[in-house]
């Protein structure tokens, strides 16, 4: 079985494809054939040792899967071999197999394909937590998306929309066409623009209701200036880089929230709520209501440069790495 390991903190570059054993299911385990795998930026730091985990030497990078049961072990129950299934693992995707405990299965209707199925726990598992579940989002309420044009960005654009909001995507240059294009009612280009101000004049002055930060570093502040009476700020990543440090006087002035969003939590602590959004997701796509962006999908062996193009943003939308290809 091929998968690519990282064996050392170091650049995407770094990592290698190697032959390992066929795996086998334990007890409560199911085996998992990877049709697809979905990279995310997370995956740019964790070969680096810059994750908030970090994996015991070998590892392979990939946290979302979907695939085919290959294999159960003893007292598994809900899953079937032959069955199209997602998961989120964390890290481990990028081979052609992976060992998965059986009860973090998710089953894939047939109208929804891997690569779309691949793509979807992450980047809209964690948006669609965000704002049911941490920012109680409402109809008729204003979102800033900062970092609109990446994965996770236009996945919160897509559902902001979907769930009656009207949105505002912050991004850059071209890349704000396929904001626009992801249903963006108004755009921002954080390069040549006020982020604050701009954030205000298409508010008409009374500011957003919720703001969806990816991003962090120097855009935070001024965003969370921008918040509307009540607001809520959803922290859910810094890919700029620095951790910003809020003044909290802002927040008192304007009877505002900051709120972190840790997905990953909220799946270990809430399955029930976890798989029903998971279902609720799968449900969209099926029905054609909803559709992950694939930007470029690559075979295997070219893992690590799937991840170079994600660590230089030089995507928008989901990287794809199917083994299939190869």
């Amino acid at each position: 079985m091929r998968a690519v390991l990282c064996e050392a903190w170091g650049p995407p570059e770094s990592l290698i494809l190697a032959d390992l054993p066929e795996p086998r299911a334990g007890q409560g385990e199911a085996v998992v054939r990877v049709a697809a795998t979905a990279l995310n930026f997370l995956d740019t730091l964790i070969v680096q040792g810059r994750y908030q985990h970090k994996p015991p030497f070998p590892f392979s990078p990939g946290a979302e899967i979907a695939g085919v049961v290959d294999s159960v072990g003893a007292a598994v129950t809900g899953v079937r071999v032959g069955e199209r299934v997602i998961a989120n693992l964390g890290w481990g995707g990028a081979r052609e197999k992976v060992v998965v405990q059986a009860d973090r299965l998710i089953p894939v209707p047939d109208a929804v394909g891997d690569e779309a199925a691949a793509g979807l726990l992450v980047a809209y598992g964690t948006t669609l937590h965000a704002f049911r579940q941490r920012a109680n989002l409402q109809p008729g309420e204003t979102v800033a998306v900062l970092g609109a044009s990446g994965g996770v960005g236009l996945a919160a654009v897509e559902l902001g929309k979907r769930l009656g909001a009207r949105v505002i995507a912050v991004s850059s240059g071209a890349k704000l066409d396929v904001c626009c294009a992801a249903g963006a009612d108004g755009v921002i280009d954080y390069e040549t623009e006020d982020l604050k101000e701009r954030l205000r004049a298409l508010t008409d002055g009374r500011g957003v209701d919720v703001v969806y930060d990816a991003v962090g570093d120097r855009f935070t502040e001024p965003a969370v200036r921008a918040l509307a009476r009540g607001g809520r700020h959803l922290v859910i990543g810094f890919a700029a880089g620095e951790i910003p440090r809020i003044p909290l006087n802002l927040l008192l002035l304007k009877s505002a929230s900051l709120l972190g969003v840790n997905w990953g939590l909220f799946a270990q602590t809430d399955p029930a709520t976890f798989r029903a959004n998971a279902r609720e997701l799968l449900d969209l796509v099926a029905r054609g209501d909803l559709e992950p962006p694939i930007s470029e999908t690559y075979p295997l062996e070219r893992t690590g440069e799937a991840i170079r193009r994600l660590a230089d943003r030089k995507v928008t939308g989901k990287v794809i790495v199917k083994p299939s290809m190869s």
